[in-house]
């Protein structure tokens, strides 16, 4: 069976669903190492992967975004993204498109040396790349390295259209549809993005591989063997490449998360669901727990619209949160906050989900037959959001106009209707997951890097 090295950027929003499908490939049969930054030699070692160092990217997120430490650039985007999600959608998008240039194709040259000493060191069969490493992808170009291509978000992230631009949401739920002049506005910020990056990609293979043809979209560039979409075939969803094989793997839930949270965690939901209470969820990701007044808004609308029990993860802004007089009157009956919930492990518990639209909190609620209700702030969470509202499998609201009226009438909409297409949607998400992406990638893949040459 081949060796495989997993590359991931240092976030462990992607970390940790690569991870999940590198202990696939382990278990049937791969040799798998993880390279990321340092921080997540821990996810590699839980996971039975091997671990190699490498950076591909200046900033990361090693859980929650605010609290990771990083440099005074990074943090400073970081805090003017947040800002911009309070502005609305399209604000959002233009602060991503302006600050994507520095976060995704800094030192292409380095990473590509680094990459050039990783493969002399591990000799691997070929590689497992996250879409989004883009210098890590144009490294495996230059190099004509044998690799395949794992895209972590909505499948419209990999344009395949002349129309369709990274950055710009292949569809838009109904409560966040934005005016012709802003979507205008928007389209012209991505496509002179793309037309940015495509020369920047353009002029590091002419100085490494000159040899090789013309890029021809920097953000098309992806795998001619195999293409992994961490999420479920949907009919609306746009082509996938032409040329390599499209694997949907509708989930990368690890199959040990189905053992549920431990005694603590157990504790605090037999706490929060007793007498019958129902359960809600409340988590924005590792970046969007920023955005605490959004947090308390759903929170104070649940506990006082509802009679659920709330568990809430706020990231660094905790303190903010308690401070809440309906929290507060709640207490611990009703409310649990945290800095970091096991989300997987306690979503089987739960009855419905807020989110932010986040693929794996998306994917993750799929598998488990849970319905949501979305507030998406960003990137392709509007995508999702709109797949989400057109299947079926919950509700979306604006999460910068939503009251707490309207908040507290969609979850008792959503824990009153029973979720039974969210349950039908669960066996179909369940029969893929990681072990069937894993069982289609080393059948699409090269068994060793002898016969990768020899294609």
């Amino acid at each position: 069976m081949p060796r495989v090295v997993v590359i991931s950027p240092p976030f462990h929003s992607h970390a940790a669903p690569l991870s999940a499908l590198g202990a696939a490939l382990r278990e049937e049969g791969a040799e798998v190492t993880l390279a990321c930054a340092s921080a997540f030699a821990d996810l590699a070692e839980g996971h039975g992967l091997g671990f190699t160092e490498l950076t591909v990217t200046r900033n990361a997120n090693t859980g929650v975004a605010e609290r990771t430490v990083q440099a005074a650039e990074e943090a400073a985007r970081l805090r003017e993204f947040v800002d911009a999600t309070g502005r609305g959608a399209i604000a959002a998008l233009l602060t991503q498109a302006r600050h994507r240039a520095a976060d995704m194709l800094a030192d292409p040259d380095l990473v590509l040396e680094s990459v050039r000493d990783l493969d002399a060191r591990l000799r691997p069969d070929w590689y497992l790349v996250d879409q989004l490493s883009y210098p890590v992808t144009l490294a495996m170009h230059c190099l004509e390295l044998p690799y395949a291509t794992f895209c972590p978000g909505h499948p419209g992230c990999i344009p395949t259209r002349p129309d369709a631009y990274f950055g710009l949401p292949t569809a838009w739920p109904q409560a966040l549809r934005p005016a012709p002049g802003a979507l205008a506005g928007l389209r012209t910020a991505v496509a002179e993005n793309d037309r940015a990056f495509t020369a920047a990609f353009r002029e590091v293979a002419r100085t490494h591989a000159p040899h090789l043809p013309v890029i021809d979209r920097a953000f098309a560039l992806c795998s001619s063997r195999a293409v992994v979409f961490n999420y479920p075939r949907l009919p609306q969803l746009p082509p996938a490449p032409s040329g390599p094989t499209a694997i949907h793997a509708g989930h990368c839930t690890p199959a040990r998360r189905a053992t549920g949270p431990d005694g603590t965690w157990q504790a605090v939901v037999d706490r929060l669901t007793s007498g019958g209470r129902p359960l809600v969820l409340v988590a924005f990701g590792t970046f969007l727990s920023a955005r605490h007044d959004v947090l308390r808004t759903v929170t104070e609308a649940v506990l006082s619209r509802t009679d659920a029990s709330v568990i809430v993860a706020a990231g660094t802004r905790t303190a903010e949160l308690s401070r809440s007089p309906v929290l507060e009157a709640a207490g611990g009956r009703r409310v649990h906050i945290a800095d970091a919930v096991p989300q997987q492990e306690l979503l089987a518990h739960c009855a419905v989900m807020v989110h932010h639209g986040g693929n794996n909190s998306f994917t993750e609620c799929l598998a488990v037959g849970v319905p949501a209700l979305v507030l998406p702030f960003s990137s392709d969470q509007f995508a999702i959001a709109h797949d989400l509202e057109r299947a079926g499998l919950g509700a979306v609201l604006d999460p910068n106009t939503a009251s707490g009226a309207a908040i507290g009438l969609a979850v008792r909409g959503l824990l009153s209707a029973g979720g039974g297409t969210n349950r039908s949607m669960a066996a179909e998400v369940r029969a893929a997951g990681p072990r069937h992406a894993a069982r289609r990638l080393l059948a699409a893949m090269p068994a060793s890097r002898d016969t990768a040459a020899a294609r």
